[in-house]
């Protein structure tokens, strides 16, 4: 690795096979998210059917759902005597580096808005879709804990599919683009409840997120894309359905 001359996080030049936690801790991480994912998918049914929805108790069983599910992958990481940093990303030691990675990060969501912008034309889901219209805030507290979601998803879901699960199976299949696929596959299934049209766009973001930290060598690019990007979709989304 070569430090970034920014101050900021090394940018990986040379590949690292080595994993950062045991494969029985990858497989009940893997177990979590396909049981997080069917809960999602019967939680959303239930919502659809519901005049208003229930979207504040949704969104605080979201956040505490990615909050845990990063708590289990650290704790993995701790117990395999790993870097935690290798999962969360190193710190920042300058402003600069800082800087760095938020206009790489605002840069990254423009071009990534029109990647999915063509994705979801083709698969002709453009106009609102029941499948994620419940979702969408309404009212200041929403908004809110929207907000909160979205940041809580930038953080949890880069550090859990891109830090954790893409360096196990870069790990297992010493192909980064194997890796990048196999990860983006699971983040598209790990949304399911969004109906299949949101998964497939869900998973090719995963995978343009996959790649941006495979090249910056961290996942906090990704991180403060993710969440801008889930921020400005659901509060627009919100604000077009009125």
């Amino acid at each position: 690795m070569a430090d970034d001359p920014s101050g900021g996080d090394p940018v990986k030049h040379a590949e690292d096979y080595s994993s950062v936690a045991a494969p029985w801790h990858t497989a009940l991480v893997i177990a979590i998210v396909a049981a997080w994912a069917y809960r999602g998918v019967l939680r959303a049914a239930e919502l659809r059917s519901v005049v208003g929805g229930h979207r504040v108790g949704f969104y605080a069983q979201t956040i505490a759902a990615e909050w845990i599910l990063l708590g289990i992958v650290l704790l993995g990481v701790w117990l395999h005597k790993g870097r935690l940093s290798r999962v969360l990303g190193k710190q920042w030691n300058s402003a600069r580096g800082a800087g760095r990675d938020f206009g790489i990060g605002l840069l990254f969501w423009l071009g990534s808005t029109v990647v999915l912008a063509i994705v979801a034309s083709l698969l002709r889901s453009t106009q609102k879709s029941r499948d994620v219209e419940f979702l969408l805030p309404h009212g200041g507290t929403e908004k809110l804990l929207w907000i909160a979601v979205s940041i809580s998803a930038g953080i949890c879901e880069e550090a859990v599919f891109r830090g954790y699960l893409q360096q196990q199976f870069l790990a297992l299949t010493r192909s980064a683009p194997a890796a990048i696929t196999i990860s983006a596959m699971l983040f598209g299934l790990a949304h399911a409840y969004q109906g299949w049209r949101g998964t497939v766009v869900i998973g090719t973001l995963g995978l343009l997120l996959g790649i941006l930290a495979h090249w910056r060598g961290t996942v906090r690019t990704g991180m403060i894309a993710h969440a801008w990007q889930d921020s400005v979709a659901g509060l627009l989304g919100g604000l077009m359905k009125h």
